[in-house]
């Protein structure tokens, strides 16, 4: 049993492992160390509620302030740790000290990919990944006028709805041909799409930024089609990159995020890593995997946390996401590959279904649009390997608990 433990990335992943890690018993220390002034925070708030100024930022934090000190755990924010000297056991911090550690747990999250074109610094050229991001476009909003938000992922398709919810006109700037289309499909994208038209987004697709213009803050977006969007806030959600720098100077092993096993081990003894950051060993995806949602960030970092004690188990968990946008909510579950058949429950048209994507003959994943029970029910079948009666996924009568196997 470990008498020390320092968690690197006071997030979500590293904020519910502490508390895992005493829920499961153990006495020893822990050192939870993150760069953000914060106490662990959960993110989602951050594009819906926090940015429409609907919840205060308490609602997001993963425990009460008071929770940290009462557990015993010791909670160095505002502190960046610079290096890792995993023979010696010591996390060195910028300010020069070094926390010495039995097991490290390493949950630094990602870092916002940036658009490598001219006037990109420019100001009110923002992005959206901390809670002063947040407070900063919270800032320029009152201000603002017309707004260009950059991509149509999850971020950008939620910060586009607050925005529009807002009160604000938004043009929304996307290289795909349509609103998510890399996590969920052109055939779902498309209906995600369509309600933001209704709410009044305008939409340009397959069309990227050439650069942003203007005299010290941005007045307009030069689209690679040539075209200029005026605009007097930008907002650019375009992916995170895993923070990998410190586990790659410190010599694990990295590859689109840091390398783990199925027990969240990385290539180092005595050293984990969970969240965002996370390439997992996945033993029902069939591969290494990495998963950058919420639901995830909870369990891999309980999963971790066990792990370290050396009671966890294989993590399996069949991934599980949702983002509401406008009135409607959004659900995914699951690891379909890029050529998925999609079997359509309920009706795309009409915009509130569940969609089954089947690799093979099996089920994979499973979307949906305001149906939300089927999502739940089809997590079993994802676990369970099955390969179902198209038919009976179409059948909104058919009740999806029964074709799981016995």
């Amino acid at each position: 049993m470990p008498e020390r433990i320092a968690i690197v990335g006071a997030s979500l992943a590293g904020g519910t492992a502490a508390a895992t890690l005493r829920d499961q018993g153990f006495e020893g220390e822990i050192v939870l160390i993150g760069e953000e002034p914060q106490p662990p925070y959960e993110r989602p708030p951050l594009s819906k509620e926090y940015l429409r100024g609907e919840e205060p930022f308490e609602r997001a934090l993963v425990r009460p302030e008071g929770f940290w000190a009462e557990a015993g755990i010791t909670l160095r924010t505002g502190e960046r740790a610079e290096a890792l000297d995993l023979e010696g056991r010591t996390v060195r911090l910028a300010g020069g000290d070094e926390v010495p550690f039995d097991r490290l747990l390493l949950t630094t999250g990602g870092v916002n990919r940036r658009l490598p074109v001219p006037g990109a610094d420019l100001g009110n050229v923002l992005d959206l990944r901390t809670v002063a991001d947040a407070d900063r476009i919270r800032a320029a909003m009152p201000e603002a006028r017309s707004v260009v938000v950059v991509g149509m992922g999850f971020i950008g398709a939620e910060v586009a709805a607050s925005l529009r919810q807002s009160g604000l006109d938004v043009t929304v700037i996307e290289v795909f041909s349509t609103a998510l289309v890399r996590a969920l499909g052109a055939e779902v994208g498309r209906t995600v799409e369509a309600f933001h038209r209704d709410e009044g987004v305008v939409m340009r697709f397959d069309d990227g930024v050439e650069a942003f213009e203007g005299d010290g803050r941005v007045e307009r977006v030069r689209t690679k089609a040539g075209d200029a969007v005026e605009c007097d806030l930008a907002v650019v959600g375009v992916g995170i990159r895993p923070a990998t720098e410190l586990a790659e100077a410190a010599g694990l092993k990295v590859d689109d995020g840091i390398v783990v096993d199925e027990r969240c081990r990385t290539s180092a003894e005595g050293v984990y890593a969970a969240g965002d950051v996370a390439r997992h060993d996945h033993p029902i995806a069939g591969g290494p995997i990495r998963v950058e949602h919420w639901n995830n960030a909870i369990k891999q970092g309980e999963a971790a946390a066990r792990s370290m004690l050396g009671v966890g188990e294989p993590y399996a968990d069949v991934h599980w996401f949702w983002s509401d946008q406008f009135d409607h909510n959004l659900q995914y579950a699951g690891f379909h590959g890029d050529h998925a058949e999609l079997v359509v429950r309920g009706s795309l048209e009409e915009r509130r279904f569940a969609a089954f994507y089947l690799n093979g003959g099996k089920l994979t994943g499973v979307a949906s649009l305001d149906w939300p029970r089927d999502v739940r029910r089809a997590q079993r079948l994802i676990a369970a390997g099955v390969s179902p009666d198209p038919a009976a996924l179409r059948d909104p009568e058919v009740d999806l608990r029964t074709l799981v196997p016995d």
